[in-house]
């Protein structure tokens, strides 16, 4: 698992680059989802409501301005056929990391939101 806890925070210079496009409620953990980003992957669980939780791997070219695409990948349960793939803006992928990060505090283990899922399957395009 992506040890969300022992994350370190990414430098000032690397986070006032991305600060503006985030509310101000976010910028406590932009450096983090900053940390988690330049990993490249991160192993989480998808919780599905009166069922067991899914785990998943995901994984993302990473690139250093907001503006830039990465292509990420999740993949469930290690299975080929569960593999879903979308180019998304960095800014809006971090976004997504942090709101995983916010999920990790409250539920002990990693999620993306239901926005980023749409996105992800193409529910929202």
């Amino acid at each position: 698992m992506t040890a969300i806890d022992k994350l370190e925070a990414a430098n000032k210079a690397e986070v006032v680059v991305y600060m503006p496009y985030y509310p101000k409620d976010k910028h406590s953990l932009l450096p983090y989802a900053l940390t988690l980003y330049k990993q490249g992957y991160l192993e989480g669980k998808r919780q599905i409501e009166g069922s067991e939780s899914i785990p998943f791997v995901a994984s993302w070219y990473v690139s250093n301005l907001p503006a830039e695409l990465t292509r990420c990948r999740l993949q469930f349960e290690g299975q080929a056929e569960l593999s879903y793939e979308m180019t998304i803006l960095n800014a809006e992928f971090i976004d997504f990391l942090i709101g995983s990060i916010k999920t990790h505090k409250q539920l002990g283990s990693a999620d993306f939101s239901q926005s980023f899922y749409r996105k992800l399957l193409r529910f929202e395009e």
